[in-house]
C-alpha cells in the first residue's frame, strides 16, 4: 500500500475531514489532499505527529517499505509488538518487550539469551540447538553488535 492510500484510510477510519486532520497536522487542507493524491508526501515532522495521532508507525505510513526486526531479541514486527518511547512516539528499532518505557529489559546477552531458550525451545526445536542459534544470530543484531577496534 502507498503513503497516499494509508493517509486516505487511516482518516477516514478515524472519521476525518481533510479540513480537520490538516488542522490537527497545522498543515492546508490541499496539503492533505495532495498527500492522498500522491503528488507529495509528508515531511519527516509531519510523518512524527501523523504516527502519534492515528497510533501507527512512519514504516506503516510509508507503506510499511522495510520489514521491521528488533535489534535486540531479532522478532520480526509489524505496529503492535514495536516499542514506544516514553513520550508515546514508536521506537522502530525494538519491540515491546525488550524496550519498556524508555529502558532495555535485557541487561546481557546472556539474559536474553537464557530467556529465549527457555520460551522457545520444544520436542523440535531442542535447547541446546536454540542456543547455538541465538548464539550465532544475536550477536550481529546493531543493539548487541561490539564496535569495531
Amino acid at each position: 500500500m502507498e503513503t497516499r492510500d494509508v493517509i486516505l484510510e487511516l482518516r477516514t477510519k478515524n472519521g476525518l475531514s481533510q479540513d480537520e486532520l490538516a488542522e490537527k497536522m497545522y498543515v492546508t487542507r490541499q496539503a492533505v489532499s495532495r498527500w492522498e493524491n500522491g503528488e507529495t508526501v509528508p515531511n519527516t515532522e509531519t510523518l512524527k505527529l501523523l504516527s502519534k495521532l492515528f497510533d501507527v508507525s512512519i514504516n506503516t505510513l510509508l507503506g510499511s517499505p522495510r520489514k521491521l526486526i528488533c535489534q535486540c531479541c531479532g522478532m520480526p514486527m509489524d505496529d503492535s509488538a514495536v516499542s514506544k518511547e516514553t513520550d508515546g512516539s514508536f521506537n522502530e528499532e525494538y519491540c515491546k518487550w525488550c524496550y519498556v518505557d524508555g529502558k532495555f529489559v535485557y541487561t546481557s546477552l546472556e539474559e536474553l539469551t537464557d530467556f529465549l531458550v527457555g520460551h522457545m525451545s520444544n520436542d523440535n526445536w531442542p535447547p541446546e540447538q536454540a542456543r547455538a542459534y541465538f548464539e550465532a544470530q544475536l550477536p550481529g543484531l546493531s543493539h548487541w553488535r561490539q564496535p569495531k577496534k
